[in-house]
């Protein structure tokens, strides 16, 4: 029968340690030093006890736990020797129904794994969903990480370890994270939607206005009226707009009517309810994830979706903006829906051409944004999308974190103290193309060469910094052949520090040693800005929202600034922004198709945006 967590803080120490029996793998001794902390605030307090547990214990008590642990589909399964904790999540994931070919791959892996690290293989067979990895994803991953490194390996086991116990810690509660599931549902749902030549190969793409663009916003559109928002739209740049209105004025007026909405003013001044903005976007970088973004749509929609089912008004309006465009991959242009919300959307940006030729204004035109409409005409449009601030009480954004710290410390949320300062650039490399047999070394004018210099450059320089980073994430040679000599070579730059002056430093120099190559390698080269963006240090009154949200959880409270850029770092140019991080799985790694997180991290997302919904009840 499951149990409270009122009945485990009000037990003995016997039988507060009986009833967490089995969470951790024949190691009693984590749940009972845990225990010593009671009283517990909430199953996520408890949970996080236990992982500072076994932080605290040292390299020899980790690697023992691991070792206590059976190997998937070993000698312990086949002799049913497995305690019945392991034999369900075995069972659920299907490891019971395995082929001779599947048993004996596992086998296989088994061996290898032990040989090459000295402990079993530990992985979360039930999942970040909790319902059961495919025995297909359990062996795609086995091999995955029998190439990762000892000391990754360790740490990886732990974590998996800790998603053990979590689940089985909701098993004895009889909790479901049912918010959290239902902002799984919806992503896996919207990652069914990529472009063809990516389907194909089973990776998600989405790119601004592509057909699967339109139809991701088809179906966020839907969802949204299905949880009850009073409007949804599809504006002028593919952002779709829902918006759940406060307590209308006729029913605000009586001072019950606050009192029964769960809400009460303290002022005599005229109701005039002002809105909360927030959301995030939907595109994605090619052969992505499926959280970046997209996490920051359906947290809040969860949570409208409750209020609508208690038939709850408040005394603001929420106003959820799923950003049609931010990560710059179709056109050379990035912000684009946020960009139209501040008023900074450039007329130019409709003459860009994507890499088929086609222009932004002709693909929102194929869109039915602005049918038949000239530049001009889709300007006016676009231009009606600003927000005024006034209307306004801020803009939060819910994200995965897309790094490794909170997966590290082991903690589901962190609260952002900045966005760092970006600039982008798109760049060519102009030499001489030549036969690559006959052109001596030093007489060759080769593009790729000297973009490669660069690319080295850029390491050395921002690890001088040691927070700062410099990425060349595309490099191409147009034409190229293997017995040519480059003679073109474009390639992006992304530049990246914790404040505008560092930025600044960082751009400056890269920029003087990009010349320096080109003028001893006599080559020319071109250099487009395609971005810059200020830091977005997160306003204090709002970031203090979501610190106490994330207090009120029990949690510890993690600050931390984000390396990446976000639609919030647009909307800080007019109006007060703060954001909420939630860990991410596989070390926090994103823009990759291994970027996770669990339905139980999302479900303390939304309670933590929940309380922060509160809070402002009850300060409007």
């Amino acid at each position: 029968m499951p149990f409270t967590l009122t009945q485990l803080n009000a037990a003995s120490a016997d039988e507060a340690l009986q009833l967490l029996d089995g969470l951790y793998e024949h190691s009693p001794w984590i749940a009972q030093e845990a225990l010593k902390q009671r009283p517990f605030q909430s199953l996520a307090q408890l949970k996080y006890q236990m992982t500072q547990v076994l932080e605290a214990a040292g390299r020899e008590a980790q690697i023992a736990l691991i070792k206590a642990h059976p190997e998937l589909a070993g000698k312990a399964m086949v002799s049913q020797s497995l305690t019945a904790e392991s034999t369900n999540e075995q069972s659920k994931a299907g490891l019971t129904n395995c082929s001779t070919e599947e048993f004996a791959k596992l086998q296989q892996l088994n061996t290898s794994y032990s040989t090459k690290f000295g402990w079993p293989f530990i992985l979360a067979v039930r999942g970040p969903r909790g319902t059961g990895l495919s025995r297909a994803e359990i062996i795609t991953t086995f091999e995955r990480r029998l190439a990762g490194h000892p000391d990754f390996e360790l740490q990886e086991c732990l974590r998996n370890i800790h998603r053990i116990a979590e689940i089985r810690l909701n098993d004895k509660f009889g909790f479901t994270p049912t918010l959290g599931n239902a902002v799984w549902d919806w992503q896996e749902a919207l990652s069914e939607y990529s472009e063809p030549a990516y389907a194909e190969q089973g990776q998600l793409t989405v790119t601004y206005l592509t057909e699967a663009h339109r139809a991701c916003a088809q179906a966020i559109q839907g969802w949204m009226q299905a949880s009850g928002f009073d409007s949804v739209v599809i504006d002028a740049v593919g952002n779709v707009v829902g918006r759940y209105e406060a307590m209308s004025i006729a029913a605000a007026t009586p001072a019950e009517n606050y009192k029964n909405n769960s809400f009460s003013r303290n002022s005599d001044e005229p109701y005039n309810p002002k809105t909360l903005l927030t959301g995030s976007h939907y595109d994605t970088v090619r052969n992505a994830g499926k959280y970046d973004g997209r996490l920051g749509i359906f947290v809040p929609m969860a949570c409208v979706r409750e209020l609508h089912r208690k038939g709850r008004r408040l005394p603001l309006a929420i106003e959820v903006v799923a950003f049609a465009e931010e990560e710059g991959q179709r056109f050379k242009a990035t912000f684009l829906g946020s960009g139209a919300l501040t008023g900074d959307f450039k007329p130019q940006w409709l003459e860009q051409l994507d890499a088929d030729g086609i222009s932004m204004l002709q693909a929102m035109q194929y869109a039915g944004l602005c049918p038949g409409s000239d530049a001009a005409t889709a300007m006016r449009a676009i231009g009606q999308l600003q927000r005024d601030p006034v209307n306004y009480l801020g803009f939060v954004e819910v994200h995965i974190e897309q790094g490794p710290v909170l997966n590290a410390i082991n903690l589901p949320l962190g609260v952002v103290t900045s966005i760092n300062a970006s600039g982008r650039y798109l760049g060519t490399v102009t030499g001489q193309a030549s036969h690559a047999g006959t052109t001596p070394m030093t007489q060759r004018r080769d593009a790729l060469g000297a973009v490669a210099e660069l690319a080295l450059y850029l390491e050395q320089r921002a690890v001088q910094d040691g927070d700062s980073v410099a990425t060349m994430g595309q490099i191409s040679v147009p034409g190229g052949s293997i017995n040519v000599v480059p003679g073109s070579c474009t390639f992006s730059l992304d530049l990246r520090a914790p404040n505008d002056l560092q930025r600044n430093t960082i751009e400056r120099d890269v920029l003087q040693k990009l010349e320096q190559i080109c003028q001893r390698r006599g080559l020319a080269f071109e250099l487009q800005q395609t971005l810059r963006a200020s830091a977005a240090p997160s306003a204090p009154e709002w970031q203090q929202r979501w610190e106490a949200a994330v207090t009120q959880l029990g949690l510890p409270l993690h600050c931390l600034p984000s390396g990446a850029g976000h639609d919030a770092m647009k909307l800080h140019e007019v109006m007060p922004q703060a954001m909420l991080f939630v860990r991410g799985q596989n070390a926090g790694i994103s823009h990759n198709p291994l970027e996770s997180t669990t339905s139980d991290d999302m479900q303390l997302a939304v309670e933590a945006f929940a309380h922060l919904l509160e809070q402002l009840v009850h300060e409007v």
